[in-house]
């Protein structure tokens, strides 16, 4: 269900940037953000904490936010889907709180604040909420979710007591400031904005791919995966700081997208290789063919930041064609090498 979202997500945003496409239905291109977040995103990340929990109820969570995703897709009349995702969410943050008491522990409280933001966007979602109202709920989800798992690992090489506080200010930030955008939305919006800048600091001085990155094979490409996105978090909160609750339209499309392709998919990029052997038992060895859809991802993201804040909206659309391509060509990428490596094994 997952994997159907993120199709449906990339064949419904290449029709709203102008690209002629067979048009079976709306659901995708209407709702692509939540075909995306909610449906691609929620799904994968939900799942792999039920995995991890090993609870049966758990897995409610990726089955839950999936057929939502699917029946809006589909054309469903998204007043009655959106309470679907947001009963996937609240599954998940029950997942997380479970997560919590086993081992309490500043990484697990910082996945599960993300998961209340999960939550928290699906009932702003449910009670009408578009755009603004919505992003930063998301964002907020993704971003803490990530900064947790990456503070976890920093237990190999831990921060001084400073690193450990600088972070903590940093996802407080992040929190306070989503939280904020309910009251004041521009406020909010910058807030959260320090708070992106500040994480992405954070994670560029105490990450562990500082390290690894000198190491080879899987462990580098990882790394720069890491590093790379961890720049396009730095500018989604430089462009908060700078345009709050009113960016233009295109300064808008940047700082979705910094955020959602330029830094999220970096780490999908980065982390799969691992990922999927634990979840779904599918060994994918690195390749260095990998590197390729790495350096078409943030070519692409690149190009289409840099036409959003030169103005220039008849080249969007080739920046949104090579995102899409970017991330078919990692879905090939990965497919090609698992398959290379089972039949290796038989």
């Amino acid at each position: 269900m997952g994997m159907a979202c993120l199709l449906a997500g990339i064949w419904g945003a290449l029709v709203r940037l102008g690209w002629i496409l067979p048009e079976e239905g709306a659901g995708p291109i209407v709702f692509h953000g939540q075909l995306m977040v909610c449906g691609f995103l929620g799904t994968l990340i939900s799942l792999e904490r039920a995995v991890a929990l090993g609870r049966a109820w758990a897995y409610g969570a990726p089955l839950l936010s999936g057929v939502g995703a699917l029946a809006i897709a589909a054309g469903y009349d998204w007043e009655s889907v959106a309470p679907i995702t947001a009963a996937g969410a609240l599954v998940f943050v029950a997942a997380s709180a479970v997560v919590v008491k086993r081992q309490p522990a500043a990484f697990t409280v910082t996945m599960a604040i993300g998961a209340a933001s999960w939550l928290a966007g699906s009932l702003v979602w449910a009670t009408g909420g578009v755009g603004l109202e919505l992003v930063p709920w998301w964002m907020s989800f993704l971003i803490l979710t990530i900064a947790g798992e990456r503070l976890e690992l920093s237990r190999f090489r831990p921060p001084s007591v400073w690193g450990r506080c600088s972070f903590m200010v940093a996802a407080a930030l992040l929190a306070c400031g989503t939280a904020l955008t309910l009251i004041d939305l521009g406020m909010g919006l910058r807030v959260a904005g320090g708070g992106m800048l500040s994480l992405s600091l954070w994670l560029f001085r105490y990450d562990i791919a500082r390290h690894t990155v000198r190491q080879s094979g899987l462990p580098r490409f990882t790394a720069v995966c890491l590093l790379s996105g961890y720049v396009w978090l730095g500018v989604a909160g430089c462009l908060a700081l700078v345009y709050g609750a009113v960016p233009p339209k295109l300064a808008y499309d940047a700082f979705l997208h910094s955020v959602f392709v330029g830094f999220v998919f970096s780490m999908i990029f980065g982390h799969a290789p691992i990922i999927l052997p634990a979840v779904l038992g599918v060994s994918v060895p690195y390749r260095p063919v990998f590197y390729l859809h790495l350096a078409l991802l943030h070519l692409s993201i690149a190009l289409r930041v840099g036409v959003d804040l030169a103005g220039w909206e008849a080249a969007r659309p080739w920046g949104g064609l090579l995102n899409a391509v970017a991330v078919l060509a990692f879905l090939t990428a990965t497919v090609a090498s698992g398959l290379t490596a089972r039949g290796r094994a038989n």
